[in-house]
């Protein structure tokens, strides 16, 4: 594999009155092409942080963050707007749902971006709502579905358009556990699936074990970049997941296989 996300010697500094507070502090690190990876880390660490940088939703104090060959720490605004539009996904903890749309117009929003007409985009967003077993919630609006479904929906929208990399904020943060399992078990499915590297920022460390790499922030500094060995993330799946891998999962055909490498 190779890195698709490299970031050398980042440093956030935030102006907090006349104080300044270093955020992250010469941050180095590499996520490869395809790998699930979670950041973790006490709250106030700088995960979130280090999370909006690699996203380039923030710019950086000093240092450079790769997309690829892209530089995007150097991107103008309008340049950033583009580039994630071409080959970013997000998934928000608040789930971020227009309210007017139905789930799958919500799912058709980045294809629509793209400029694809509108009868493909819907045949397209109402194919991955089945794939999260919403396809009989394709017309109700985010108010009509419940929490989990709403992220359901959220999650078939980051992944619509097979972006190279989707980056999650706590993406289960206002989930039960058994729905944070589901949650995540369809998250992790659809990624490996598409070769999509998928970089997720949890404050359950638990939720990690089964990721390819655990990148631990604390006090700005990576503190440790750990890559798990493939027999670990196998039996960490197979113990998360027993309920899912065993029964068939509610609204959703009966299509469960346990995640591969």
């Amino acid at each position: 594999m190779s890195a698709i996300i490299r970031v050398e010697h980042l440093r956030k500094v935030y102006k907090v009155g006349h104080e300044k507070v270093v955020a992250l502090n010469d941050i180095n690190l590499s996520i490869e092409q395809g790998e699930i990876c979670c950041i973790v880390g006490p709250s106030g660490s700088g995960k979130s942080t280090l999370l909006n940088q690699l996203a380039g939703l923030e710019k950086p104090t000093r240092g450079s963050v790769y997309i690829g060959k892209h530089n995007i720490s150097q991107m103008s605004e309008q340049e950033l707007a583009k580039f994630r539009q071409a080959h970013l996904g997000f998934i928000f903890q608040s789930y971020n749902l227009l309210p007017s749309l139905t789930a799958a117009e919500n799912v058709a929003l980045p294809l629509m971006f793209k400029g694809v007409p509108r009868k493909q985009r819907m045949e397209l967003a109402v194919q991955e709502l089945k794939r999260m077993g919403l396809g009989k919630r394709a017309g109700h609006k985010p108010t009509e579905m419940s929490g989990g479904q709403q992220q359901r929906v959220g999650i078939a929208r980051a992944f619509v358009s097979k972006p190279k990399v989707i980056f999650a904020d706590e993406p289960t943060g206002n989930l039960d556990s058994q729905t944070t399992k589901q949650v995540l078990y369809r998250m992790l499915n659809m990624a490996k699936e598409h070769n999509i590297t998928f970089v997720m920022v949890t404050h359950e460390r638990e939720l990690s074990a089964v990721a390819d790499r655990i990148i631990t922030i604390k006090d700005g500094n990576v503190e440790s970049n750990l890559v798990l060995d493939e027999a670990s993330k196998q039996a960490a799946k197979q113990e998360m997941f027993r309920d899912i891998l065993e029964k068939q999962m509610p609204d959703e055909p009966n299509t469960n296989q346990p995640l591969q490498k």
